[in-house]
């Protein structure tokens, strides 16, 4: 008799475990769901071994998982992969997760620990366009209405979101906006734009230094959502009086650590 081919998708032994928890079972599902997202499709010894279990009893996992549709084997190809059901789940929690709703507590933080005006923006092709404000109690301060739009050039969001795009979508965004001046500080050359955004890049959140407006400054940083675009930015502006350069350096840290909150609540990685 000849032996048949046991495929790659399939375990040596499928033995039920003798000792085995809910709360276990539960855990080792929960695992080779996470190790499954890595991959694209993945053979069961090759999972199993990345999870630490023998392959039988990843793969009475993986059948259990299969029936309720969370992940799906391929006969063909003997590989498995992320199913339908844990897209509904993830995508449930996304669409629970609103992208105002998630900054709202990051920006008060962020006006407390700064003393300063905090910022939400979302971009819209050349432009950002500022969607909430938590305004501090200084008497001067900054103040932008939901709506307000400005060219990425000139704004602290919008320099943070800049910082981030390939070079061949950079230029052509600018190419199509153009740099218009707004004060003597405005970037207005590509030289001195590509300059300030290989810095925002460096240390993760941008100077806008009275470049929109004559005395008041601002520091952005980008955030991302769970497929890892850059979609809005937040930012902290005031007076430039109260934006030294060693207040600057501290700011700048605060502002990326509320925008990358941000990030992470929204599903993505900072």
């Amino acid at each position: 008799m000849s032996e048949v081919k046991r495929g790659r998708g399939r375990p040596r032994s499928a033995k039920p475990e003798s000792s085995s928890s809910t709360v276990q079972a539960l855990d080792r599902g929960i695992m080779l769901l996470q190790a499954l997202a890595q991959h694209k499709a993945v053979s069961l010894s090759d999972l199993a071994l990345q999870v630490g279990l023998p392959a039988s009893s990843a793969h009475r996992l993986l059948m259990t998982l299969q029936q309720h549709d969370f992940v799906d084997f391929d006969e063909n190809t003997q590989l498995w992969q992320v199913g339908i059901e844990a897209f509904r789940v993830g995508s449930a929690y996304l669409s629970r997760t609103n992208f105002l709703e998630a900054a709202r507590q990051p920006l008060r933080d962020l006006m407390q620990a700064t003393g300063e005006t905090a910022n939400l923006a979302v971009v819209d092709q050349a432009e950002v366009v500022f969607v909430a404000q938590v305004e501090t109690a200084h008497p001067i301060r900054a103040f932008f209405s939901a709506g307000t739009r400005a060219l990425m050039h000139s704004s602290g969001i919008g320099k943070a979101l800049l910082a981030q795009m390939p070079k061949p979508k950079l230029e052509a965004l600018l190419k199509t906006a153009g740099l218009p001046q707004y004060t003597a500080q405005t970037l207005i050359t590509p030289k001195a734009l590509y300059a300030d955004l290989a810095a925002t890049a460096s240390r993760g959140w941008s100077f806008d230094q009275q470049e929109r407006y004559e005395g008041m400054s601002c520091v952005g940083a980008a955030i991302r959502n769970a497929h890892g675009d850059v979609v809005g930015g937040i930012s902290v502006s005031g007076p430039s009086v109260r934006f030294d350069p060693q207040q600057v350096a501290v700011i700048g840290l605060q502002v990326k650590a509320a925008a990358d909150q941000v990030t992470h609540t929204l599903g993505g990685k900072a």
